[in-house]
């Protein structure tokens, strides 16, 4: 592992970034150009101390999923993020649709959306990031492994994944959007590919998706949907998308009618995911350490 260059390139990301860059206050002593190293390492869901060691060229040999913390933290491009992973003598990820780095157009927009509940998912239905009101209104969804990576397998073979939706209507609707979805994904990417891989694990373990798989239905877009939070109670919400069709991730933002009672909810949710926030980067997680 390149030691000195890997130290010298997050150095220069991470001082090229500004607070404002990644939605934190700039505070009034700020001295550091750019971010703080212990402002990346909360970015990046990691100790202060770790992050520290790895930029001072002090630290083991990074994982795969350090890295793609680190690269999501300092918001860098596909070709970035390819010369972190050279740098630490990891293979370069392959650029697919079930590819989990974010751009920063899309990570920039996320920041600025901290007090809504947004995520960005795959073409996999992988969730790759979320908003704090998210997590809050949704749960933590970006930490599951294999098959239940993806938002569709949980949906059709997981215990308790449809509890939020209010009723079996709306159950049964957001049911043929994933299985549309992740049929387009199948056509474009085939059946050796991880949506091949995926549709058949759930055709051999779900009877459910088995029976919409042969409907062929494909184009089906989310709309208003209906929900029982346990904290706040029922609601109703827009769903709307913003395609990143470069990185083929897309953007999915829940949104309320403005003066209703959805509306209310959602601003009592805010601030459930807001003091979540505050939460993590005053006591940041030492796991990945």
């Amino acid at each position: 592992m390149d030691y000195e260059e890997l130290s010298d390139f997050l150095r220069k990301r991470r001082e090229a970034l500004q607070p404002e860059d990644v939605g934190l206050p700039r505070g009034r002593r700020r001295r550091t150009p750019g971010l703080r190293r212990e402002e990346v390492a909360a970015l990046a869901v990691m100790s202060t101390d770790y992050y520290g060691r790895l930029e001072g060229g002090r630290g083991p040999q990074p994982s795969t999923e350090i890295l793609a913390a680190i690269a999501r933290a300092l918001r860098l491009t596909l070709d970035e993020r390819d010369h972190l992973y050279l740098l630490a003598r990891h293979g370069v990820p392959p650029r697919t649709a079930g590819g989990d780095h974010v751009s920063p157009g899309l990570q920039r927009i996320m920041d600025r959306l901290a007090d809504t509940p947004a995520q960005v998912f795959n073409r996999l239905g992988e969730t790759l990031l979320q908003t704090p009101a998210d997590v809050a209104f949704e749960g933590e969804l970006t930490n599951f492994e294999g098959h239940e990576r993806s938002g569709v397998y949980r949906w059709f073979l997981t215990e308790g994944g449809r509890d939020l939706y209010a009723d079996e209507a709306v159950r049964a609707q957001h049911s043929r959007v994933l299985v549309a979805s992740l049929r387009s994904a199948y056509a474009v990417d085939g059946e050796r590919s991880p949506a091949g891989r995926l549709v058949r694990a759930l055709l051999d373990e779900s009877a459910e998706f088995r029976r919409l798989w042969e409907v062929h239905e494909v184009g089906i877009r989310h709309g208003i949907k209906r929900f029982v939070h346990p904290v706040v109670g029922g609601l109703e919400l827009h769903c709307q998308l913003l395609d990143d069709l470069e990185q083929q991730q897309t953007l999915l933002v829940f949104t309320a009618a403005p003066g209703s009672v959805s509306a209310e909810r959602l601003e009592l949710l805010s601030v459930i995911g807001s003091q979540r926030l505050l939460g993590d980067r005053m006591g940041v997680p030492t796991d990945r350490t």
